[in-house]
């Protein structure tokens, strides 16, 4: 097995087997895996990397980000990694994969490769989808070298055979016989969906639009509006005036109230004086220049995230589009 800078990583044969979901659990050890807990932002990103496959593509690989707490893994992100797969030898862009590494690494040192994702391959019959192939153990053995653990391999079933994404995820131990590894044995894990607070908010506001009308009802509102003359730019200012204003009408009102019981013209009202004295306490005391300098930086590393993100996609987009042409 030779690699270099211009080609990716090849793996010959091995095959693989999937061990039945309610016997996965005989001969488990202590501290194997037994949950997995993946982030909206994978199901997401995995749906759009199969979206963007290259025409007559299998399927579609990449790399899994997280942390693991014991036998708990949380996988938080991921990036796909472009890969080829000819009879029982596959190619993986070993090289692309460390870069992209380093790049999630200075974002997020906290997120490690935790294993690889996939999508179904479907049957040769043309019924259903298959989570394991052969082809399966030579990238798990290719991410066991990536991993500072048994990697995890997530299967992402594209194919919606029961009206529904299904996500399973799997761990995998060698089939020994006579002290020679024959075979990698796949068995299934415990694995649930969770969602931080801004997920939630996301994937909310996807639902909402999706009752709305789907993306063709948000982008005719859009084009109404825009011919309106009042476009989501301007719609966004005409909400940040109207809450600032609505800001400035509460301080005036706190700020008459206090001059009133100063000046004994009203009550004093102690439930009224500690709320306002915990709200003047939650504020932060920051000298104007100081709160200028602090919004320039932020404003600064939101342009510079938005570049990556540009140059990334730009990349990904190279990348495909080369792997198309070289037939890789």
């Amino acid at each position: 097995m030779g690699t270099d800078s211009a080609s990716p990583a090849t793996y010959g044969s091995s095959p693989a087997l999937l061990l039945d979901p309610s016997s996965s659990s005989a001969g488990a050890s202590s501290d194997a895996v037994s949950s997995v807990t993946v982030h909206p932002l994978v199901l997401l990103s995995v749906l759009d990397h199969h979206n963007r496959r290259a025409e007559g593509a299998g399927r579609v690989i990449g790399t899994l980000l997280g942390r693991r707490d014991g036998p708990t893994v949380e996988i938080t992100n991921c990036f796909a990694v472009p890969h080829a797969e000819r009879g029982d030898e596959v190619a993986i862009g070993k090289d692309f994969n460390r870069q992209m590494l380093a790049l999630h690494s200075r974002a997020d040192r906290r997120e490690v490769v935790v294993g690889w994702y996939g999508t179904a391959l479907p049957n040769e019959g043309g019924s259903g989808h298959a989570s394991i192939a052969d082809t399966s153990s030579l990238i798990h053995e290719f991410y066991a070298g990536e991993c500072d653990e048994d990697p995890i391999h997530l299967v992402v079933d594209t194919g919606l055979d029961d009206d529904a994404v299904n996500l399973r995820a799997y761990v995998s131990s060698p089939v020994v016989v006579a002290g020679e590894a024959l075979a990698n044995l796949f068995h299934e894990v415990r694995l649930s969906l969770r969602s931080s607070e801004a997920e939630r908010i996301c994937v909310d506001e996807m639902i909402k639009q999706q009752q709305a009308g789907g993306p063709e009802a948000a982008a005719s509102a859009s084009s109404a509006a825009a011919a309106a003359g009042d476009d989501a730019s301007s719609s966004s200012t005409a909400a940040l005036k109207v809450s600032m204003a609505k800001l400035l009408e509460m301080l005036e009102s706190a700020s008459a109230y206090v001059d009133s019981v100063v000046a004994g013209q009203a009550p004093p009202d102690d439930a009224v004086g500690r709320r306002i004295a915990d709200t003047l306490s939650a504020v932060p005391r920051v000298r104007p220049e100081v709160f200028d300098k602090t919004f320039a930086d932020s404003l600064q590393d939101m342009l510079m995230v938005t570049y990556l993100t540009n140059v990334t996609k730009t990349q990904l987009t190279i990348a495909e589009k080369l792997n198309e042409t070289l037939g890789v």
